[in-house]
């Protein structure tokens, strides 16, 4: 019998192969970065046939590291950076264009006149998002309406779309010859595509963006016994092996980090921030900036919603005072120069680079650091910046209470900004809840491969996932709810100065 269940984890700046054991404990790893392609400012591209590349090179690297081989796996599942778009000719696997990213913001005039005209409001009621620059819709129109070819080509059923685990999945299962064209809910769910309720490609929402629907993906569980193919023996694998498990990387984390009852939470710090709340079966329409999603569908059960809070700039803003400001060296130094001070000094920094996302969906707000005098010093900014992480994320809590009426208890927290103590300390002092961090960090892949492995019995049921789970550091609370109100209430002032900075055509 297998011992092992294997995890792609295809990122924004890097993929890597993770191999777990029965406990979730990872036996084998190894990780890859690949070119981020800045055309011009805003836009931001990625190369599909460098991932597919570097998904080959991180497999075959991490099962010759441990001496494990196709049939030690008992089954694989796929994690990926969402609503980055990618559309490629079937007969050949040819890109038509590089990778449109999530971060790119070049869709911004098609976003905006979705609202003028009443469309942002379907498009709300029925997928769940706000029309945005974020999700894939927009980029999809975008390479239909620029790219030579590209509408023709899709109208004939020859030029499909992905998120990049589609183009993954197609590529592992043959390509162009014979290679599956599926996705599963939740990246499909981010699209403005996909009708929530019914969990399928919706003509309307499709016309609003010229949309074939010929060019779409099967829309599949998350989890699924039935696998979405298997593997080639000619593959970076090397063998058959069942793909059971694909989920946008978010609601991997939120697998990871075993959410399952209504009302748990994680956040994720990374480039940006994203926290999800389990609703449960129920669909829950944010009235305060949220996102509505699927958290994961396994099987035929029922798919379990969340609320999501996305935060375009966390741990970006901490590469900026490094790379454009130098003032750390490296992001490790953000903490110990922060701790020079034992406050922000009156300083408040809002990392509005590109807009603000939840809860607030402004794309005319830019950054803005307030409240400076000559008293204060680079180690008051770089407290402003962590405690910047912290404020938007409490932000994201305040409007979770708004729309599902339930107050959080705990923060379960995982991404490399969580390797800095007093950040996540700050963040349990902002909140006024514990913020619990665990022994496994990368609960990206391991929320794919507990996908994958539910799928084919490798673990029984999510009790058994619970038990696996294990706290690293528990951070409480500190200092009073007064301090706490007033801190915060000086950062809502700070934000309202990064408001109407640019104007939105």
């Amino acid at each position: 019998m297998a011992e092992f269940v294997g995890a792609i984890d295809q990122g924004t700046t890097s993929t890597r192969f993770m191999i777990f054991d029965h406990d979730g404990r990872s036996v084998g790893k190894h990780q890859l970065e690949h070119q981020q392609i800045l055309p011009r400012a805003g836009w931001v591209e990625h190369n599909p046939v460098e991932i597919w590349e570097r998904t080959s090179a991180v497999v075959q690297t991490a099962l010759g590291r441990t001496g494990l081989a196709a049939a030690d796996l008992a089954a694989v599942g796929i994690t990926n950076q969402r609503e980055t778009t990618l559309v490629w000719d079937r007969r050949t696997g040819r890109p038509y264009y590089n990778a449109i990213v999530w971060q790119d913001t070049r869709t911004d005039r098609i976003a905006t006149a979705l609202d003028r005209d009443g469309r942002g409001d379907v498009i709300r009621q029925r997928a769940g998002l706000p029309p945005a620059t974020y999700f894939s819709g927009g980029k999809i129109q975008w390479i239909l309406e620029n790219v030579d070819g590209v509408r023709a080509d899709a109208e004939a059923g020859n030029a499909l779309f992905g998120t990049t685990d589609s183009w993954l999945l197609w590529q592992l299962t043959g390509g162009p010859d014979g290679g599956v064209h599926v996705t599963d809910v939740t990246n499909a769910g981010r699209t403005m595509l996909m009708d929530l309720e019914t969990l399928d490609w919706d003509d309307e929402l499709l016309s609003f963006f010229g949309v074939p629907r010929r060019m779409l993906p099967q829309i599949r569980s998350s989890s699924s016994p039935d696998p979405y193919g298997l593997t080639l023996r000619g593959g970076p694998l090397r063998g058959e092996v069942p793909l059971t498990g694909d989920l946008g990387d978010q609601q991997a984390a939120t697998v990871g980090q075993v959410c399952f009852s209504p009302g748990e939470a994680k956040n994720t710090y990374g480039t940006g921030n994203f926290m999800l709340l389990n609703t449960g079966t129920e669909i829950v329409r944010s009235q305060s900036g949220l996102l509505t999603t699927p958290a994961y569908r396994f099987g035929d059960e029922p798919a379990v919603y969340a609320l999501e809070g996305s935060i375009a700039v966390t741990g970006s803003a901490i590469q900026w005072l490094r790379d454009q400001l130098g003032i750390i060296s490296g992001a490790a130094e953000s903490e110990s120069l922060a701790r020079q001070v034992p406050d922000n000094g009156g300083v408040y920094f809002v990392p509005a680079f590109s807009g603000l996302f939840a809860p607030y969906w402004r794309s005319d707000a830019r950054g803005a650091i307030v409240g400076l005098s000559r008293f204060n010093t680079n180690a008051h900014l770089a407290r402003a910046t962590l405690e910047a992480i912290c404020y938007q994320s409490r932000d994201v809590v305040e409007a979770m209470a708004k729309d599902s009426g339930v107050a959080l208890e705990v923060l379960k927290v995982d991404g490399g900004v969580t390797s800095n103590e007093l950040c996540m300390q700050i963040q349990a002092d902002v909140l006024g809840v514990p913020v619990s961090r665990p022994m496994v960090a990368e609960t990206t892949a391991l929320g794919a491969a507990y996908a994958a492995g539910l799928a084919v019995g490798f673990w029984s049921g999510t009790d058994e996932l619970r038990a696996n789970w294990v706290q690293d550091k528990r951070w409480e609370p500190r200092g009073s709810s007064g301090a706490r109100d007033a801190g915060y209430a000086q950062w809502k002032k700070a934000v309202q100065r990064t408001l109407d900075w640019v104007d939105v055509d």
